[in-house]
């Protein structure tokens, strides 16, 4: 039925149904005219209304895909307070004194309390407080190279009476068992050195007392045993840097 409707509606419109020579040669009636025009008006409207229903193709628009960009994580700053140092700074934030000098332009230990120091923005390694203060080694001060003098050098430990454990260097002694550290008069060597002691060897200059003046020592010894056998000597010190 389809198939015949098509066929007529397209022989109607190969030919003009007001050209009379048109009428003559296809030999129709005017009631088989206005049939077939009003079958082909039917058929237009049923074809016009299937061509509106008719879903448009989808666009496809290319888009560019753009990768996110990841953030960059702000390096934390610290404000440095009053007694503070390089050493105490680094041990708290789990980070190296190279790192930390490296990434705020030092080329020497004196810092003052208001200086705003970055504490972060590497990736640190992976481990303890403990094994970080371990590792850490302050870099001295310059001092006379090869200095040497005779002092009077006696022992303390980390849990002496009055004691906190935390050297004026900031060294944590009570983590740190193994560090090797001597109190010394400032004035005469400043905090920071690293020294040879006759019988101790290298330790870093990282302690005062109140009793430490001029060319008098108080070496650090983790054991208080060892310590009492230490007593009061007469030694060398050696100022290595």
């Amino acid at each position: 039925m389809k198939i015949f409707l098509l066929a007529l509606i397209f022989a109607f419109s190969t030919y003009s149904v007001t050209d009379a020579a048109i009428l003559s040669d296809a030999q129709l009636s005017d009631d088989e005219l206005t049939y077939l025009q009003t079958l082909s008006n039917a058929v237009d409207m049923i074809l016009g209304e299937a061509e509106e229903s008719k879903v448009p193709d989808q666009e496809v628009v290319d888009q560019e895909l753009v990768a996110p960009v990841e953030s960059t994580p702000k390096p934390k700053s610290y404000t440095v307070n009053a007694g503070d140092n390089l050493y105490r700074i680094a041990l708290n934030h789990n980070i190296t004194i190279d790192s930390l000098t490296s990434w705020n332009g030092l080329t020497g230990e004196v810092i003052h309390p208001g200086d705003v120091l970055i504490v972060s923005g590497h990736v640190a390694d992976a481990g303890t407080k403990d094994t970080i203060a371990a590792a850490i080694v302050p870099t001295p001060p310059p001092a006379s190279d090869g200095k040497e003098m005779l002092v009077t050098a006696t022992a303390y430990t980390a849990y002496c009476t009055g004691c906190s454990g935390t050297t004026a260097y900031g060294i944590d002694l009570r983590s740190n068992p193994n560090q090797k550290v001597i109190a010394v008069d400032p004035k005469l060597i400043p905090l920071g050195t690293k020294v040879w002691v006759e019988g101790y060897g290298e330790a870093i200059a990282g302690d005062t007392g109140g009793a430490i003046k001029g060319n008098k020592i108080d070496v650090f010894i983790p054991s208080y045993n060892n310590a009492m056998e230490w007593g009061v000597k007469k030694v060398k010190l050696k100022v290595l840097n």
